[in-house]
């Protein structure tokens, strides 16, 4: 393990789209919704076992939310928790960390992950990020993880890469022709049957000098904000300080403020059963099915008749289903969710409401 790799974990997000399991309060990132005992941010910390140490690894959240990473994260040192007073995005997110790892050490390598995707494949996921890891600490490249697409998928960004430039010093690892947003069905088919378009994992690595340089050259007013708590960083003063100046940041992702404006940006195409998770939907699909597609999460769950439908009913003492299909059904805390499958994106404005 190189006592040099540092792992940021963007755990901020707020969100609904597994209501009534996850909340305004609790969002995705801390709930078990795989079933497996462990959260998102749990499973996260878990899969980079033996490539950055633990007290290397840096849970960006926000004030409200570092509670709950304390609870579900006590082997994290509490300095490590780094409390975002306000939310502006992942630029500023991260910018904080660097600058925050880069007083303590300047020769550090970095991979910047979100706290609640989805990785099935984990020895896979391990091989190629410490891959990656090796090929920033000797370069001043900026990389990503692109995921090779199973589907024409509308809801990710892509990444477009140039196939026939490779790295010379990782044959994997090439450079990126463009940034494209969330397309329609129609381009997203078209990037698919191109075969150098890759979904955007949001998943970044590179070495610290790299990243302040590349704020500093394209997003000067961030950059002046965290530079000028350099001698407060580790202090009681820094957070009285970081409530005053964070708020200035312009709120911009780390996409739009550095990776579309940068030169030596590059990709790594990989499989490791990658998703963001972002859907009762895209939860059905990565979990293990019965014969007729459901996904059952729960202790006693009776089904008859019913097919292609994901159950999630934890704390119900039984559940009985009979004769429904491409459905969601879910219990927490009495609140009940039973929708179709294809009607799940009205969830977050329908919940919003009550």
């Amino acid at each position: 393990m190189n006592n040099s790799n540092h792992l940021i974990i963007m755990a901020g997000g707020v969100g609904n789209r597994f209501w009534p399991v996850s909340t305004r309060e609790k969002p995705k990132q801390f709930i078990d919704v795989l079933g497996c005992g462990k959260s998102l941010l749990q499973l996260t910390v878990e899969h980079f076992k033996g490539i950055c140490p633990l007290e290397n690894t840096w849970i960006v959240t926000s004030e409200e939310y570092a509670p709950l990473v304390s609870e579900q994260l006590p082997q994290i040192p509490e300095s490590n928790i780094l409390k975002e007073p306000c939310r502006r995005n992942t630029a500023a997110c991260i910018a904080y960390a660097a600058w925050r790892i880069k007083k303590i050490d300047p020769r550090a390598n970095m991979v910047v992950t979100p706290s609640d995707h989805l990785i099935t494949d984990v020895i896979e996921f391990q091989r190629v990020i410490k891959s990656s890891l090796k090929f920033v600490s000797d370069s001043d490249a900026i990389l990503t993880i692109g995921i090779k697409p199973t589907r024409p998928e509308t809801g990710f960004g892509y990444i477009e890469a140039a196939l026939g430039n490779s790295s010379l010093s990782n044959k994997e690892i090439f450079r990126v022709d463009s940034f494209k947003e969330k397309p329609d069905l129609d381009t997203a088919t078209t990037y698919i049957s191109k075969k150098n378009f890759y979904w955007n994992s949001g998943i970044f690595i590179w070495n610290v000098q790299t990243v302040v340089n590349a704020f500093r050259i394209y997003q000067p007013q961030i950059a002046q904000i965290f530079e000028s708590m350099l001698p407060y960083y580790g202090t009681d003063e820094e957070p009285a300080l970081l409530a005053e100046k964070f708020p200035y940041c312009r709120n911009i992702s780390v996409d739009y403020a550095i990776l579309e404006h940068a030169d030596e940006v590059f990709v790594f195409p990989a499989d490791f059963g990658w998703s963001d998770l972002g859907t009762w939907t895209s939860l059905h699909s990565h979990l293990s099915q019965d014969l007729n597609g459901n996904v059952l999460i729960g202790n006693d769950i009776s089904i008859h008749d019913t097919r292609n439908c994901i159950v999630h009913t934890e704390n119900c003492k039984k559940v009985v289903i009979i004769g429904i299909s491409d459905c969601v059904v879910s219990e927490q805390d009495g609140n009940l969710l039973v929708c179709k499958l294809n009607e799940e994106e009205r969830i977050k404005e329908l919940t919003k409401q009550k």
